[in-house]
């Protein structure tokens, strides 16, 4: 099936749906150039690993953070993917994957030094996210109480657009995937 005929995804019929998804994501190219969407959401477990090693939901939020990137407007990619994987992965991994631009958002209006960070790419679809948030937006997302998870998803998702950098395969995060799938 083609790019053009494959219907797109807003929700997974069962883990191995999502399984499937996650390969074929191997075949996409991601937003920077030389990384497959794949290769972007290995990084970012990767890093999420490292960051919060024994937080296997918030590693598991990265590896599908961007899952409904090539499915719908970049605008609302986050809101699409938190809806498609909600009753797979939980409240907690879908709220994560559903705040990942918020926080973007948020570290903008509240970190000098982040927007330097930022991608070309990810300041471009900034604008198209809604833009810096302005001081109500900041006061609501700090009330969230994943907001925090929120902030290292967003620093990790930034942090995994290397091209070329060795992590584990798909492989390696299946059990992890199917762990925090079977605590529903």
């Amino acid at each position: 099936m083609t790019e053009q005929t494959r219907p797109r995804v807003t929700s997974f019929a069962d883990l191995a749906a999502l399984e499937s998804f996650l390969n074929e994501t191997a075949s996409r190219p991601c937003e920077e150039p030389g990384l497959s969407e794949l290769d972007h959401s290995l990084q970012c477990a990767e890093e999420l690993k490292r960051l919060a090693p024994d937080d296997e939901e918030l590693q598991i939020a990265g590896l599908v953070h961007d899952i409904a990137h090539s499915q719908c407007h970049i605008s609302v990619h986050d809101q699409v993917g938190a809806d498609a994987v909600r009753p797979i992965l939980g409240d907690r991994v879908a709220a994560l994957v559903g705040l990942h631009v918020h926080a973007k958002r948020y570290l903008v209006a509240t970190d000098a030094a982040y927007r330097e960070r930022l991608s070309r790419v990810s300041i471009h679809t900034l604008e198209l996210q809604g833009g810096i948030m302005n001081a109500d937006e900041v006061a609501r997302f700090e009330a969230n109480p994943f907001a925090r998870d929120a902030v290292r998803l967003r620093i990790a998702d930034e942090a995994a657009k290397v091209v070329g950098r060795p992590v584990a395969g798909l492989d390696a995060w299946l059990p992890a995937l199917r762990c925090v799938a079977g605590r529903l």
